[in-house]
């Protein structure tokens, strides 16, 4: 089986060290880079399966180095700050990035999140194989074109928006928990945690208003989500 490639970016020459050895010894093909601008270079040459960025880096800052990716692929995007805010989550997951570490952080605790992504992103393939359609409203999940569609508009989501809005349209008569969100989405529990998943919906919901889809993710206060049909002019919860 060949090896997921990771590309990870920092400008900590010890921390360049840390991940190379850790990814690796976890059977990763990893390459780091000391700056934004190399790992962009590296990434149109030779896409890789996973990226990892911290936000502070000289030349192109991590952030606006996610921007671009987002720009040209759904690659999943680990984001790394140097402390925890509000503002350093708040630019970093905004900016496209599928989950965050705070430095410093436990090598451990990265390797297990890198494979918990990738485990989710397996399963949605290997699900695709059971289900080929999964309709509500004017949204369709694909699997053959691997995506979901408002009236043939490809609404462009990530790889964790996909398996986030497709866990809502299978469950689409029903309310669905943050835990259960964040255990079937992201592979594992983060009970304190849930700022990723209220981010995820609200990318998830630009997304719908600009395909202009009478679909939108409705909050259950103090739960959850679901999914429901509104009017195009009703705001959404």
């Amino acid at each position: 089986m060949e090896k997921k490639r990771i590309y990870a970016a920092d400008d900590e020459a010890n921390i360049r060290e840390i991940l190379a050895v850790f990814l690796k010894e976890a059977g990763y093909e990893a390459t780091v880079f000391e700056t934004g601008d190399e790992l962009l270079r590296a990434f149109a040459a030779l896409p890789a399966d996973m990226v990892i960025l911290d936000i502070m880096m000289p030349g192109t800052d991590g952030i606006t180095v996610c921007r671009e990716l987002r720009k040209i692929s759904s690659v999943p995007i680990i984001i790394l700050t140097a402390k925890e805010t509000e503002a350093d989550f708040m630019i970093g997951i905004t900016s496209g990035g599928d989950d965050y570490l705070t430095k410093p952080f436990s090598p451990s605790m990265l390797v297990m999140r890198i494979k918990a992504l990738f485990r989710r992103i397996e399963m949605e393939h290997a699900g695709e194989a059971e289900k080929e359609e999964v309709r509500y409203g004017d949204l369709v999940y694909s699997a053959s074109r691997h995506g979901v569609f408002c009236d043939e508009t490809d609404l462009g989501l990530t790889e964790l928006e996909l398996a986030f809005l497709r866990f809502l349209l299978e469950h689409a008569d029903q309310s669905v928990s943050r835990e259960t969100l964040l255990d079937e989405v992201w592979g594992f529990d983060r009970e304190t945690e849930t700022r990723v998943t209220d981010e995820t919906v609200r990318r998830i919901r630009k997304k719908l208003r600009e395909a202009k889809s009478r679909v939108t993710v409705v909050t259950v206060w103090g739960y959850g989500y679901r999914l429901d049909e509104i009017q195009q002019d009703s705001e959404t919860i």
